[in-house]
């Protein structure tokens, strides 16, 4: 692909950016900020964010896609309930990690679930692209359940599932996404390196899982 044929599509992309698809990416880039520094308000400017992506994803024919909006949808009013929760001592729930046979059954689950999801692209949609829409859409489903109960492994899957999605969408035309997922690629790598030092922080206080 020479540079007037790349020069051509980005213009292109640009051109049909929808309005749903910037405002989507800035609440978008807006919760995972606040992830990234552990706070609540991830959870309202994403709903919001995948709110936008159900409808996105409809229109685009990523019907994986749009069952995890779904998903991050549901598990987002889950998380909000879970990080506001206090203990007996007035203490919000702290970031922890997984035991290594916990991650190894997690790994065996995101494979499950790509297994599913695949089977279900297959052979009822017309998915263009069922082997990544499902395997990215299996690696965030778990991202984002690992977010919702604090754990530190949620910024491993993120930064996996974001270079896997990067190209997927930008296959699909849409140029902001993918420069939203480029950003969020960023922001997974800051907000591993943020929350492991919480997290070493937390441990020296109190070894508590939850």
């Amino acid at each position: 692909m020479d540079l007037n044929t790349i020069a051509t599509t980005l213009h292109d992309n640009i051109l049909h950016t929808t309005y749903a698809e910037i405002v989507a990416v800035f609440f978008g880039l807006l919760s995972v900020w606040y992830a990234r520094n552990e706070n609540v308000y991830l959870y309202p400017t994403g709903l919001i964010n995948v709110g936008l992506y159900v409808y996105i994803c409809i229109i685009a024919k990523l019907y994986a896609d749009m069952g995890i909006n779904i998903f991050y949808f549901i598990m987002s009013i889950y998380g909000w309930y879970f990080w506001t929760r206090k203990d007996e001592q007035q203490h919000h729930v702290p970031i922890t990690k997984g035991s290594l046979l916990q991650n190894i059954i997690n790994i065996l689950i995101t494979l499950g679930f790509f297994g599913i999801i695949y089977f279900i692209l297959k052979k009822y949609t017309d998915s263009t692209v069922p082997i990544l829409d499902s395997f990215t859409t299996a690696i965030f489903i778990m991202g984002m359940w690992f977010q919702a109960r604090k754990k530190i492994e949620t910024w491993i899957y993120w930064i996996v599932g974001d270079i896997l999605v990067i190209p997927l969408f930008a296959y699909k035309g849409y140029l902001f996404t993918g420069i939203q997922f480029a950003v969020f690629l960023g922001l997974a790598v800051s907000g591993y390196i943020e929350w492991k030092k919480k997290l070493n922080a937390y441990n020296q206080k109190s070894p508590v899982k939850i």
